[in-house]
């Protein structure tokens, strides 16, 4: 899962223009360049990357997200993902949503008809969750990479004030504190884990990948869930990829915007031998998701590659317009 630098344009992505009904859509990637990867589905599918666009022109999108009801032991918490076509996953979660009440016990699935889904509702508050890291400001010691503009920590590719996929960080880090905010885009055709459903991923020095998904809507217990699913539960949002999977899903829809805090402690070497493994603790959307969690290598492809002691980051581009924005560092 090598980051590359080129634009979305650049793999095939085909914008298409403001004045056509679907002002605000893409088409996913025709064809690119996979470097050992799988290759990503030749059929273009429409994707979304304007929440304003997206409701307009696709009926699942105002109706797809979250709702809670009730109150103490009978609180219940619902997520509803689009599947396109009129169609929803539901899940339901006893006590309130994850990371907001729900004890990790009982789950309830079901493959449900928008209107089906509208009457569910009907009695239900929707509500849309916001990091409370959302715009956390840097302190005066911290490199800003990105803040809407460029800057000599950054180099990708910038439009309408957001950084994109495919970016890379200029200056060597060791240890580390980084803020990040991220927003995926909208694929209901794609299927539900779908590794072509919103893909990037941070990678830390080359080496350990978080991974970045559309996979909301997705319980982490495969076995909880009644979508057919394409992708491995530690290839889902705020996995370390192919290693290791959140401790609670975070995922919020997608075109909503999320954060990483990630606490860094790279791997230690004594003449050229490793002493000590690097070290995560990620925030994701304002909830622990891993807790000091110890990588003996790197993740996926970047367990192939030398580990270090200081590296650049890279936000991955594997063919899908993910918007970044408000990202800075602070060396430990």
């Amino acid at each position: 899962m090598l980051p590359w630098l080129a634009s979305p344009l650049q793999h095939g992505v085909l914008a298409v223009s403001s004045c056509m009904k679907f002002r605000n859509l893409i088409l996913a990637p025709l064809l690119f360049v996979t470097f050992g990867l799988e290759a990503a589905p030749k059929d273009p599918v429409p994707t979304w990357i304007d929440p304003d666009a997206a409701s307009e022109e696709h009926p699942d999108f105002t109706v797809q997200g979250e709702y809670t009801a009730g109150e103490g032991a009978s609180r219940m918490g619902l997520q509803a993902a689009a599947l396109d076509e009129g169609k929803f996953h539901v899940l339901e979660y006893f006590g309130g949503l994850p990371g907001a009440g729900w004890d990790g016990t009982e789950v309830s699935a079901s493959i449900m008809e928008r209107e089906a889904l509208l009457v569910k509702v009907e009695d239900m508050k929707r509500i849309e969750r916001k990091s409370p890291t959302m715009g956390k400001e840097a302190p005066s010691s911290a490199l800003v990479i990105f803040d809407g503009k460029e800057t000599s920590y950054i180099k990708g590719e910038i439009k309408d004030e957001l950084l994109w996929a495919g970016a890379e960080t200029t200056t060597p880090v060791g240890d580390f504190f980084m803020h990040i905010e991220f927003r995926l885009p909208y694929k209901p055709a794609r299927n539900l884990s779908s590794q072509d459903r919103g893909n990037s991923g941070l990678y830390v020095f080359n080496n350990y990948e978080i991974q970045i998904l559309d996979s909301f809507g997705l319980d982490l217990k495969k076995e909880n869930n009644v979508v057919e699913t394409e992708s491995e539960n530690a290839q889902w949002c705020g996995s370390f990829y192919k290693f290791k999977t959140p401790d609670v899903s975070m995922a919020f829809p997608p075109l909503r915007w999320q954060t990483y805090d990630i606490e860094f402690t790279a791997p230690k070497f004594e003449e050229g031998e490793k002493v000590a493994n690097a070290r995560f603790t990620i925030r994701h959307n304002g909830m622990i998701i891993h807790d000091d969690v110890e990588l003996p290598t790197g993740t996926g492809n970047g367990g192939k590659r030398p580990e270090k002691e200081e590296g650049l980051i890279f936000l991955q581009n594997h063919g899908n317009p993910v918007a970044f924005r408000n990202i800075w560092l602070e060396k430990r």
